[in-house]
């Protein structure tokens, strides 16, 4: 049976959950997609207890209390979630779409936004022999929980952001060693002084100029990891577990075939009603592209309004729209009930 809604959305992370909140003071129903099994999109994925200092009105919040927010903030208008399978097919009908995703459901919507980060992701992999056998016993991609890590060794391999942000966040519980080919990270510069600050402390081992080269372990629990240099000197360092944080494999998947105008793996849309090359269809937040694009999670929020706004256009011509505050409007029902989830 294909259910029916105003608006599908396509990400249920920070933009896609304010997406909703929008649509749903604007009068509109909605149901949302995500080819992952929770709310949150990468900020739950990923790093849900790394701190966000840019959010307004937030000097700091972890990025699992933000999507928790958002989620309660959007529930008041009680939307459907489709979650743990990729949307597979966008197809026209009758002026509105079709949305279908990988389990086989179907929802007929009067407009589709995009919030779909930087589309279908996966970690990208260190190419070692056997390392499947130790994936979420020994080796991780994410962390989701810091305390798991307490009182181990820990071996952090990256240069970026990711990989600077753990072993600061991990060096007061676990003995960290950081693994990074260069003596130059890609990181914020004031994370990267406190890194070497610790280094210097002997608080953090910094295993530079260095690779990963092998897992040392019984195939699935390690116990080291061997690295070389690009000369061929190896070592071991003992390990209990490696976090390697070598950025996301970012890819559109279907949507790539939907019509859009696309710039290395992201829609370009209008800066001002996210609206893409397909007529009825918007998309919002690092998905979305546009010259001088910032890449923020507020950047996202405000899109998010934007879109909805022109998709209400889109639903009803001709009809005004007279935009009330919320201070005024207020919002219906209590936030954080009235939630329905349809999982994989």
């Amino acid at each position: 049976m294909t259910m029916q809604t105003d608006v599908a959305i396509v990400g249920a992370g920070p933009a896609g959950l304010f997406t909703v909140f929008q649509c749903g003071m604007l009068g509109l129903s909605c149901q949302v997609f995500d080819a992952l099994p929770e709310i949150g999109g990468q900020c739950t994925a990923l790093y849900p207890e790394k701190p966000i200092y840019d959010i307004p009105g937030f000097p700091k919040i972890a990025a699992g209390d933000l999507i928790a927010g958002l989620e309660a903030q959007a529930a008041a208008f009680k939307p459907v979630y489709h979650m743990g399978a990729a949307v597979t097919d966008l197809k026209r009908s009758n002026g509105r779409f079709d949305i279908t995703n990988a389990n086989g459901v179907t929802v007929n919507a009067g407009a589709v936004i995009i919030a779909g980060g930087a589309g279908a992701f996966g970690p990208n992999k260190p190419p070692l022999t056997g390392i499947e056998g130790y994936e979420g016993k020994s080796v991780f991609y994410m962390v989701r929980r810091r305390e798991d890590f307490a009182g181990k060794r820990v071996v952090i391999a990256g240069g970026g952001d990711s990989a600077v942000d753990w072993a600061l966040s991990l060096s007061d519980i676990a003995h960290v060693s950081v693994i990074h080919r260069r003596d130059q990270f890609r990181a914020a510069p004031g994370n990267v002084e406190q890194l070497k600050a610790l280094a210097s402390a002997g608080k953090i081992d910094l295993v530079i100029p260095y690779q990963l080269k092998a897992i040392e372990g019984d195939g699935t629990i390690m116990s080291g990891v061997q690295v070389a240099t690009l000369d061929g000197d190896t070592k071991i360092i003992p390990a209990d577990a490696l976090l390697a944080f070598f950025g996301l494999a970012a890819k559109l998947g279907p949507m790539a075939a939907w019509g859009f105008t696309i710039e290395g793996n992201h829609i370009v849309t209008d800066p001002a009603t996210g609206k893409t090359g397909v007529d009825g269809v918007y998309a919002v937040g690092d998905i979305a592209t546009y010259p001088n694009k910032l890449k923020l999670i507020a950047t996202g929020f405000a899109e998010a309004a934007g879109a909805v706004h022109a998709a209400y256009a889109h639903l009803n011509p001709g009809k005004a729209l007279h935009v009330e505050y919320s201070t005024a409007k207020g919002v219906p029902g209590q936030a954080g009930t009235d939630i329905k989830t349809i999982a994989a």
